[in-house]
């Protein structure tokens, strides 16, 4: 897997360089070009990097050793980013800048290095006398205890190994967890002071009114509730922890130093160096360190879901947020920690469960921009039915390559294609590249068997990962951090929906964010699954109507809103069906498997396809589609000549 062209366009907004990434191997279809115009809103992400660093490219490749890592995580994510917050050269250099902060960097190493050895020896101890599994538990919580004490740099890295199983073992895992919640304040004034400091006026300017107590505090910073002086409007003010991005450096910087020591023992375990672990965690923790990136990050979030009645996302206050302080507005929902309050105000369960699991597919499927830290804290129920989120901090990317392939493994798994489920891992980085997959496609025939044994209307995300988070153990697999998010991201909502509701079928929600994927499901096996298609269909309809019956969709009955309410409840067909004309033409493969399936067992199938048309009439505006098509035609011809001079250069 590489990156075949990047080219940079000097957006004449802003005068920021633009990425915009060619990939190999990615589908030819319209759904690439809906998907584009979602990417101009998901790559302000990356251009969000850009305004924030002006490390010029000519000092990255100083050490073309240590940007090896860097560029290998670009591969795999399938983007590249010219300019970036964090590299191992500007961690250095910001660390070793005079003789105070070397001084200051040597006694932290000296403390890490006591702690965590005493630590160690205590392990060795246990292992050698005997007793390492029956004190599990106990060294578990004095691990976290160590973390929280060693700080924020440490309560973070604490935080990811919580949802690392391919590198912890999944008792500590669940100890860590903790940490995701479990931190203690720093003080009001000082929180205070920092306010003034960073926005440039007295507290009293600004706020008529604060809470003299934090609503929520994390690794990196605390939250307080507040009235806008100017408006009356109630915030949420979010404030960094003092004096800790020098602590930060200093701390990424020694982790790279220890990680260029575990390099042997990391390709074993892994199959990738040590060091391009923590350039991943060290990616993250700068980027949620910079408050004005989530200021943009609310922004792209507030964009992707203009319009989208069911979906909350708290306006931010620009003049207001600086590099360590956030204003945006106040959520005035029910957490969702507090599920028996959910039931009390009224809500119906099915349909918030319904639009949460959408939003979140939608993210992850649609947008490739998603929130990596949906636990329940940052989670609201809206008294009117909508889901509302906070706290983004920590989102991730993911392109339409790793989109793509993620649901070329859905398809692998579904139709028990493990020797291709396994080649996906190794595309998305899973797996080092040229491993050889043979061991481990018996091991994920054995985690699918076992989880799908009931069916799929009984498959839920922890089963699947709990022995999933064992084969990675065992096995030289790497979790790339991103995918470590989407991982904890599903498995953090559907822990939601089982609380608020146990019989709650997760996987039936994504049927309709799959429509896109349902006719190559079928296709990509022996004989073409008409009845598979059918059913996928009827469940994919009926999710739609459970989703347009949710409180927040209902509204003054004006002839507007019921038209628009009429659209929403059938399936969104309209890019599946040019993506199906564009494959038709382009595709010979496609056309022939086609073929096969309306004239296989020596039989046309036309009642088949008449049954199939049926369930879809009423989703179909034919005028609409038929423009839309029209409108294509042009590209579709164009790709299709591409294909044919591609076939017949091939051929010679």
């Amino acid at each position: 897997m590489e990156l075949v062209c990047i080219n940079y366009l000097c957006n004449s907004s802003s005068s920021l360089l633009r990425p915009l990434i060619i990939q190999p191997n990615a589908p030819s279809s319209s759904k690439l070009n809906s998907t584009a115009r979602n990417n101009n809103r998901s790559l302000t992400r990356i251009r969000a990097q850009n305004r924030n660093s002006l490390v010029q490219l000519d000092g990255q490749r100083s050490s073309t050793s240590s940007n090896s890592a860097l560029e290998q995580l670009d591969i795999e994510r399938g983007v590249c980013v010219p300019f970036r917050k964090y590299t191992p050269e500007s961690v250095r250099n910001k660390v070793l800048e005079s003789r105070g902060a070397i001084l200051s960097l040597i006694g932290r190493g000296v403390e890490i290095v006591w702690k965590l050895g005493l630590y160690w020896s205590a392990l060795v101890y246990d292992y050698t006398i005997g007793r390492d599994e029956e004190v599990v538990p106990f060294r578990a919580r004095q691990l976290r205890n160590l973390l929280c004490d060693l700080g924020p740099s440490f309560i973070k890295a604490g935080q990811v190994l919580a949802n690392r199983p391919d590198i912890i073992r999944e008792d500590y895992m669940n100890e860590l967890c903790i940490l995701q919640d479990d931190v203690p304040p720093f003080p009001n004034q000082v929180a205070f002071d920092i306010i003034e400091e960073e926005l440039g006026q007295p507290l009293e300017a600004m706020f008529s009114k604060i809470s003299s107590e934090t609503i929520a505090a994390a690794s990196l910073g605390q939250v307080y509730r507040a009235t806008l002086r100017a408006t009356g409007d109630d915030v949420a003010i979010k404030v960094q922890r003092p004096e800790i991005e020098p602590i930060i450096y200093r701390d990424l910087f020694l982790f790279r130093t220890l990680a260029s020591f575990l390099n042997g023992f990391s390709i074993q375990k892994l199959g990738c160096n040590a060091e391009l672990i923590v350039d991943e965690f060290g990616e993250k923790l700068l980027e949620e360190l910079d408050y004005n990136l989530e200021a943009r990050n609310i922004d792209d979030f507030f964009a992707n879901f203009k319009g989208d009645r069911t979906v909350k996302i708290p306006w931010v206050y620009k003049q207001l947020c600086g590099s360590r302080v956030l204003v945006m507005e106040w959520i005035d929902g029910i957490r969702c920690t507090n599920p028996q309050a959910i039931k009390d105000a009224g809500i119906d369960v099915g349909g918030f469960l319904t639009v949460g699991v959408s939003a979140a597919l939608r993210q992850l499927l649609e947008f490739g921009l998603f929130h990596g830290d949906p636990h329940p804290g940052n989670i609201f129920a809206m008294r009117d039915g909508r889901i509302a989120y906070v706290d983004f901090g920590n989102v991730a990317v993911l392109s339409q390559q790793n989109k793509q392939i993620l649901i070329d493994a859905v398809v692998h798994a579904v139709n028990e294609d493990y020797a291709e489920m396994a080649n996906d891992f190794t595309r998305l980085g899973f797996l080092a590249s040229g491993t050889d997959v043979s061991p481990i496609v018996p091991a994920l025939e054995a985690i699918w068997q076992n989880s799908v044994g009931k069916g799929l209307a009984d498959f839920n995300f922890r089963s699947v990962t709990g022995k999933f988070n064992q084969l990675v153990y065992n096995y030289p697999i790497r979790i790339p951090e991103r995918f470590s998010l989407v991982i904890r991201s599903l498995l953090t909502q559907e822990g939601i929906c089982f609380t608020l509701k146990p019989d709650f079928k997760f996987l039936e929600i994504l049927i309709p964010h799959y429509v896109h994927g349902l006719f190559r499901f079928c296709l990509k096996t022996v004989f073409f699954q008409w009845k598979r298609l059918e059913n996928l269909i009827i469940l994919a309809k009926e999710n739609v109507a459970k989703m347009s019956s949710n409180p927040a969709l209902q509204g003054n009955n004006t002839r507007q809103r019921s038209r628009e309410l009429q659209v929403e409840r059938k399936l969104d067909l309209t890019d599946t069906i040019k993506d199906g004309a564009r494959l038709f033409l382009v595709d010979e493969g496609i056309r022939r498997q086609l073929l096969l399936a309306l004239t296989e067992d020596s039989k046309l199938h036309v009642q088949e396809l008449v049954d199939v048309y049926r369930l879809l009439e009423d989703q179909i505006d034919v005028p609409s589609v038929a423009l839309q098509v029209a409108q294509e035609l042009p590209s579709v011809a164009r790709d299709a000549i591409l294909s044919w001079s591609a076939s017949v250069l091939s051929d010679r």
